[in-house]
């Protein structure tokens, strides 16, 4: 009998809690992600586990957010239909929940593009942030087709200056992904952002590239010429 078929929620929420790190915690907390597990000890317990779709529900069912994410990476995404993906994305309110959530479950499912449209316009900014993080992957992976870019931008500059954190850094990220991946757009995507300086200050560690939309712009187009 393999591990896999003999872990308990149970045996597995006490795995986790023997991992509880509070430094990290700490450190997580600070971008609201409640839990001190380390990411790399949680992803070697997944590859234990496998797949296990029943499991995986039960995990999320416990609303402990190390568990939850341990959820996300034995599930089968394309299981899950769009409501409740829907109110799973409703019940994340980790950020690094729903961001495992939107990129390694819907964007895998059926529903993706339905839940994209729906979630755009959302009342709820961190529902809203996964509808555009949905949008910023299609331009990203050359599927624009349908969407309307200048409406976007419209949007964008708009909405983006006064837009609560995360859903402003995904209305930012699909700004430079359609400055970075459409030459037609680039020059008012580096207008937008130079004129509304989002993330502009944004602290950024050497030879990484900044979140501020004109120099991630550039830098990326840079070094596709490069090529």
């Amino acid at each position: 009998m393999s591990e896999a078929t003999v872990s308990t929620t149970a045996e597995l929420l006490a795995e986790l809690a023997g991992l509880e790190d509070p430094k990290m915690r700490a450190v997580n907390e600070r971008h609201g992600d409640d839990h001190g597990v380390n990411l790399s000890k949680l992803r070697a317990i997944a590859k234990r586990l496998k797949t296990q779709q029943p499991l995986a529900r039960e995990l999320w069912a416990t609303d402990d957010t190390a568990a939850r994410l341990l959820s996300l990476l034995i599930c089968r995404p394309k299981e899950f239909d769009g409501g409740e993906l829907d109110s799973m994305l409703r019940a994340s309110r980790a950020p690094k929940v729903a961001d495992w959530l939107v990129n390694y479950v819907v964007k895998k499912n059926v529903h993706a593009e339905d839940l994209r449209v729906a979630w755009m316009d959302d009342a709820d900014p961190v529902v809203a942030s996964a509808g555009w993080a949905l949008t910023s992957d299609r331009v990203a992976k050359g599927r624009s087709g349908g969407l309307d870019l200048p409406k976007l931008l419209d949007t964008i500059e708009a909405q983006m200056k006064d837009a609560p954190g995360r859903l402003q850094w995904a209305m930012n990220q699909t700004l430079a992904t359609i400055g970075i991946e459409h030459e037609e757009h680039r020059a008012r995507a580096l207008d937008i952002g130079e004129r509304l300086e989002v993330l502009k200050d944004y602290p950024t560690p050497p030879n990484c590239t900044s979140p501020f939309a004109p120099s991630w712009i550039n830098e990326i187009v840079r070094r596709k010429e490069a090529v």
